[in-house]
């Protein structure tokens, strides 16, 4: 007798979710995709409510009520706490047999690799590094930014192109062409109107983030102050990476090490080659890569890995997502 059950498979973000019904055999039942997933903004109720109209439509679509397994890959679900306590909250939505709730940058190193072994390291608005090894031993983060000894992330590096930018320009700092591609940026003449713009809300506060790809470009230009910002980056990714690998003792194995988040995806050559150049010379074994799949194939790989699926139902499942992902936005975040 084959292999029964389904999983629910849920990768949800700051911005969107996406939803899954995939049955034992790797077969894609239904699909469906939903706003942001943010407990810190609205409260964990509100949040799941939100969660509820993408997670009932593909239920409904599928033509299942109750599955086998919930396996849902959750943003600011950073401590191991908050995925108890979301774990929780979804066995009283009553959507499944059991429930798994992981931090989503999970879901994207398990949407990247074979099996359930390696390193990936998003970085998107924010920073992110996570381990795993078949046996269910993880490496973690808090992930919480300077509070957790973060460094990095869009925003980051947006605050930090700020911050040389206004030193620059009244002389308590080195000399940096960002002083004038910053503010140019905005429209704005100097960084000391660009200040006060975004001190007045004439520039909203949001609009920091779009100082990431300036800092890049300004560093392809060949100011060092920006390139010393692209090297630090490099060599906080290759960090993380290599702390990671050596907790899960892969330090010295060929192990998959996928770069993710809009950032580390881009494709930006000084960056990209900092940070293999750095793992070549501390992690010489690892194998680096860009990871491009969908992050919801992950959480359903996650999820037939709870079922004690076969490797044939997992590659059904993840030609299901190669197929989609030429015509679907699949951005990880």
């Amino acid at each position: 007798m084959g292999l029964t059950g389904t999983v629910l498979a849920v990768d949800a973000g700051n911005s969107k979710t996406d939803v899954a019904v995939v049955g034992a055999a790797g077969e894609v039942l239904a699909t469906a995709r939903g706003g942001g997933f943010r407990p810190p903004a609205v409260g964990v109720d509100r949040a799941l409510d939100a969660l509820a109209v993408p997670v009932e439509r593909a239920l409904a679509e599928a033509g299942v009520a109750y599955v086998s397994h919930v396996s849902a890959c959750l943003a600011n679900a950073d401590l191991p706490v908050e995925e108890e306590r979301l774990a929780a909250a979804l066995t009283a939505r009553a959507w499944g047999a059991s429930v798994e709730v992981r931090n989503d940058t999970f879901a994207i190193l398990r949407a990247g690799v074979a099996e359930p072994r390696g390193v990936a390291v998003v970085c998107g608005a924010g920073i992110n590094c996570v381990g795993m090894r078949p046996d269910g031993r993880t490496a973690r983060f808090p992930a919480l930014g300077r509070l957790s000894g973060d460094w990095g992330g869009g925003w980051g590096l947006a605050e930090e192109a700020l911050w040389h930018a206004a030193r620059a320009e009244d002389g308590r700092g080195e000399p940096t062409e960002l002083a004038r591609t910053v503010p140019a940026h905005f429209g704005l003449p100097t960084t000391a109107a660009l200040i006060e713009s975004l001190h007045l809300g004439r520039v909203a506060p949001e609009r920091r983030h779009e100082l990431a790809p300036v800092l890049f470009s300004t560093a392809a230009g060949g100011d060092p102050v920006a390139r010393s910002l692209v090297d630090r980056l490099a060599e906080e990714v290759a960090l993380m990476a290599t702390i990671a690998l050596t907790r899960l003792d892969l330090l010295t194995e060929p192990t998959p090490v996928l770069l993710g988040g809009g950032v580390l995806a881009a494709g930006h050559p000084r960056l990209d080659h900092g940070i293999r150049t750095r793992l070549a010379a501390q992690a010489p074994s690892a194998q680096p890569g860009v990871m491009r799949a969908a992050p919801v194939l992950g959480a359903a790989l996650l999820g037939l890995d709870h079922l004690g699926a076969p490797p044939d139902s997992q590659e059904r499942a993840r030609k299901y997502w190669e197929q989609e992902g030429s015509s679907t936005d699949r951005e990880a975040r």
